[in-house]
């Protein structure tokens, strides 16, 4: 493989020295830190909105997941429009970004961006922009699941 590479000229490699000499640095263990305690954190609010609704709403723990998800995607929806989510993902990265919150945050991201485009071209056309893949590939691979298992007791093996 080594041979595939070409040689680099004096001046090519001048130039890699002098890019690695001013390359920036990047704190890679502080970022997977931060974004571990702040993707964290969203999982503790989670879960203390889903012992809200056990409690106060009798919800047991098998139906509280739907009204769990509902309120977290609309709290990183109105933390997106008032600009505190970004202000998160600056600070923690990929943290913000893996919780369901961060599908909340791509569907009003596209929202507000668009919304000068008016209500049904704008908001409405390009509301599932970023989020369109996630639902997608979602409902396609709960299909998938849900015919391997339907075949499987067809069969006997469930």
């Amino acid at each position: 493989m080594a041979s595939k590479q070409k040689k680099m000229t004096p001046q090519q490699q001048n130039y890699q020295q002098i890019q690695q000499k001013h390359e920036i640095k990047r704190p890679v263990l502080k970022n997977c830190i931060k974004a571990f305690w702040v993707g964290g954190l969203f999982c503790v609010v989670g879960q203390a909105v889903s012992y809200f609704y056990i409690y106060f709403f009798n919800f047991t723990e098998q139906s509280v997941g739907n009204p769990t998800v509902a309120t977290m995607v609309f709290f990183a929806m109105l933390l997106t429009g008032f600009g505190v989510y970004d202000r998160i993902g600056q600070f923690a990265g990929a943290g913000s970004a893996v919780p369901v919150t961060g599908f909340g945050n791509a569907v009003i991201s596209a929202c507000i961006e668009h919304r000068t485009e008016g209500f049904v071209l704008g908001v409405g056309g390009n509301m599932f922009k970023l989020a369109g893949s996630v639902i997608l590939f979602g409902v396609f691979s709960a299909f998938v699941v849900a015919l391997i298992k339907t075949l499987l007791s067809i069969w006997g093996g469930l």
